[in-house]
């Protein structure tokens, strides 16, 4: 059997502010109508239909479980089996989870949710021919034909499959080294190989992960058909360290295809521009600068510049500096730790919210409500809530009372009462909701029903 397990626990942090720990890059829709995320599934949908038993497996982050059924569900692509981690312990452990999970002899294609892919027929061609040598107990790793001199991947030193290293990230100078002896090829972060086989390697090269990792998957809980969520306390003592330095910079079964078809981890905002539109700016004297911005930008005597503008954050970087984003990020959760968590916009199982401004005593937030979905029964002892109806009809639910709301009517709902907000219409409900209160911080909640399971 095929698994396509796909990874999807990392937080994205090369790309702040448009990416946060709690809405990283793989969910954002960058490249048109679907997400990085929602583009690799689409790309591998064909091999469901070429492959009997094939199934999508999703390796992830607990938190992001409901934004991943969401996702899924918007381009109606079935995931079999959510494997939920509740401490990411890096790509070692994250695959050992898949292979403790798939039978022995299946063929694990293991992909990464955050790279863009244009080729879609090329990389399907070289897919077949992973699996084919997968098949013959090899592990295998995607080497990409280097485009040209690149210091933000490491790179595979092969010749006819045969790995002679792995190489760190290098300088310009050893990059251009690279590109011209010509049996160098990106590190693509991508692998196939039989389940058993991972593991063998895994208990000979790194038994810690292994045991831990097999420990872990052993006390997982079952919360539904298809959904594995692991222990925090066993997760937490096993090593965090990459498929890489674990196991295939140590095996002798590692073999390198060298791939040709259209590749871009999107890793930085240099790699970004080559595939995004540049935000219309106005200009004087400036040139070769990449803006993404929401609002009108101007420049003057300014070059090779990339200025990300958000809601709430701004970068500006010096092009070819991007990747040093990550570098930055520790010092700017000293002085405001939520811009590093939070994105604008929030996403929950039932919807999403937008935060439209805040102050220390009140909020106004933009609530959207899925079709046949509802929030949770709840009340708060810190705020009073105004909830007004943009669009659809609301049910609200406050103490003993329902009652419907459409566009234009309003409610309030006081302090320490019960209340529902629910959307049993066919459109989205659109709600604008205004917090009065001395702390207005998300925590103040307390569920007393809720469809989700939440506490």
């Amino acid at each position: 059997m095929l698994r396509i397990v796909i990874l999807c626990g990392g937080s994205g942090t090369r790309l702040w502010p448009l990416s946060r720990e709690n809405f990283p890059k793989q969910f954002h829709k960058l490249f048109g109508e679907s997400s990085l995320f929602q583009k690799t599934l689409l790309r591998n949908l064909p091999l469901k239909n070429l492959y009997t038993d094939a199934k999508i497996e999703v390796v992830s982050n607990e938190q992001y479980y409901f934004l991943l059924q969401n996702q899924s569900a918007e381009i109606g692509v079935e995931i079999s089996s959510f494997i939920c981690e509740s401490v990411s312990k890096n790509t070692a452990a994250a695959i050992a989870f898949s292979a403790f999970h798939a039978k022995p002899s299946d063929i694990l294609l293991v992909l990464p949710s955050d790279h863009l892919i244009l080729d879609s027929k090329s990389y399907l061609e070289h897919i077949h021919k992973a699996i084919e040598i997968a098949q013959n107990g090899y592990l295998l790793t995607f080497g990409i034909t280097p485009k040209e001199p690149h210091t933000g991947y490491g790179y595979i030193q092969s010749h006819q499959g045969i790995v002679k290293k792995f190489i760190e990230k290098p300088d310009l100078k050893h990059a251009k080294e690279y590109y011209k002896a010509g049996d160098f090829y990106w590190n693509s972060g991508m692998f196939c190989f039989q389940a058993k086989v991972f593991l063998q390697e895994l208990e000979c090269y790194a038994k810690n992960i292994y045991d831990h990792a097999k420990e872990a998957y052993l006390h997982a809980r079952k919360d539904s058909p298809g959904i594995l969520v692991l222990p925090k306390e066993q997760s937490q003592k096993i090593p965090s360290n990459s498929i890489d330095y674990a196991v295939l910079e140590k095996s002798s079964r590692v073999y390198c295809l060298a791939s040709d078809f259209s590749w871009n981890d999107v890793g930085s905002f240099d790699s970004l521009q080559s595939c995004v539109e540049n935000t219309p700016i106005v200009t004087e004297s400036s040139s070769n600068n990449f803006v993404l911005a929401n609002k009108l930008v101007a420049m003057i005597d300014v070059e090779d510049l990339i200025v990300i503008d958000t809601q709430d954050s701004m970068l500006i970087a010096k092009k070819g500096s991007s990747q040093k984003v990550k570098n930055i990020l520790p010092k700017i959760k000293q002085v405001a730790p939520e811009l590093t968590q939070n994105h604008q916009f929030t996403y929950r199982p039932w919807g999403s919210y937008q935060v439209l401004l805040e102050t220390p005593t009140y909020k106004i937030k933009q609530i959207v409500v899925k079709p046949q979905s509802r929030l949770s029964l709840q009340k708060h002892f810190h705020r009073n809530e105004h909830w007004i109806i943009v669009s659809g009809t609301a049910q609200i639910t406050l103490e003993s009372d329902t009652f419907a709301l459409h566009p234009n009517e309003s409610t309030y709902i006081p302090m320490g009462k019960t209340h529902r907000l629910a959307n049993l219409g066919k459109i989205d409900l659109v709600v604008i909701e205004v917090q009065i209160g001395e702390y207005l911080g998300e925590d103040d909640i307390v569920r007393i029903e809720d469809d989700f399971s939440r506490k």
